[in-house]
């Protein structure tokens, strides 16, 4: 089996970011992007969802973490569209539930071709650690529209904002580990179109 790998390099006068994605990895994640917390959520996003995921992000952290969030998940979509190839024998479809302590989240996805994000996901912090709350959905669309994925993530409850933002990534990963399988009785990409 060949392997799907991407490895994207984006450089803007607010960020320069190297990203390497191993769909078929083991879950190993080496993540620099200079936001501690957003640190944990890749590496964390890389392990549960079996890929192995390899960030180096120098941003313009002196003005905030937006530019290097986003563009990250400019970065990370890319390289998902990128390594999926002509996506014959995708599996396509999947969801996942996350518990974390009290927060329980949703994830689900479709490799569709066409971007959309719901995002449903309510917190009462402003920021856990260096990572401001807003990012995080920010960083979602760009993974969905440069991935051309369909996301639907959501909070079904929870408090704490570290217990909310670890059970979304961690859905989401299991629910993009899942989507991104191939199954042997899938012939050509998993359209009636005949394209995705």
């Amino acid at each position: 089996m060949n392997r799907r790998c991407a490895t994207i390099h984006r450089t803007t006068k607010e960020t320069d970011i190297r990203l390497t994605l191993d769909l078929d990895g083991g879950g190993n994640g080496d993540v620099s992007t200079g936001v501690q917390f957003f640190d944990h959520m890749l590496t964390l996003f890389a392990r549960h969802g079996i890929f192995d995921l390899d960030i180096a992000c120098r941003g313009d952290l002196g003005v905030d973490a937006h530019h290097s969030v986003e563009d990250i998940g400019i970065c990370l979509g890319m390289a998902i569209d990128e390594a999926l190839g002509d996506k014959s024998g995708l599996v396509r479809f999947a969801h996942a539930y996350f518990p974390m302590d009290e927060a329980l989240a949703r994830v689900v996805a479709d490799l569709s071709g066409r971007p959309y994000l719901h995002y449903d996901v309510e917190v009462q912090q402003e920021r856990v650690g260096e990572l401001d709350s807003e990012l995080v959905e920010e960083f979602w669309r760009a993974v969905s529209v440069h991935g051309r994925l369909n996301l639907h993530l959501e909070l079904l409850h929870g408090r704490n904002a570290h217990h909310i933002f670890e059970a979304v990534f961690k859905a989401a990963a299991r629910a993009l580990s899942l989507a991104t399988r191939t199954d042997p009785r899938i012939e050509g990409v998993p359209s009636t179109k005949g394209v995705l």
